[in-house]
């Protein structure tokens, strides 16, 4: 399927809007390129429908090619540039690796309390198993 395609999808999930007939239609942004997008919606346009397609400051007149379910896809009638597809798609965070490790014991010497504590508790006589 790709081989078919002019242009780079950039996979993404962003807010966007498809206008149709004046009336604004909220959508996930699946991907976008510079002819086309992905968009997912409860309720879509039909398809051959002219829209208007909006993220944030880019607005293009479009035409929704085909629908599919919650999908449809949405050629521009303009190109984008590729700087306005990037401008569009926000950067990947970078990966981290976060090693869980048990807390090291903390050794210090004892206080002369904490000994005697310790001592006291060493002389008592053993007791039976805990709920006797």
């Amino acid at each position: 399927m790709i081989k078919n395609r002019r242009s780079r999808r950039s996979p993404v999930l962003l807010a966007a809007t498809v206008e149709v007939a004046g009336r604004a239609l909220p959508v996930k942004l699946r991907n976008l390129s510079e002819e086309g997008a992905l968009v997912e919606a409860d309720r879509l346009p039909i398809e051959g429908s002219t829209t208007y397609f909006e993220r944030n400051d880019l607005r293009l007149k479009s035409k929704v090619v085909w629908v599919q379910g919650r999908y449809a896809g949405v050629a521009f009638d303009e190109q984008l540039k590729p700087e306005q597809v990037l401008r569009n798609v926000p950067t990947p965070r970078p990966r981290t690796h976060v090693d869980y490790k048990r807390p090291g014991f903390a050794c210090r010497p004892l206080s002369e309390y904490e000994r005697r504590m310790v001592e006291h508790w060493m002389d008592l006589p053993a007791q039976g198993s805990p709920g006797d």
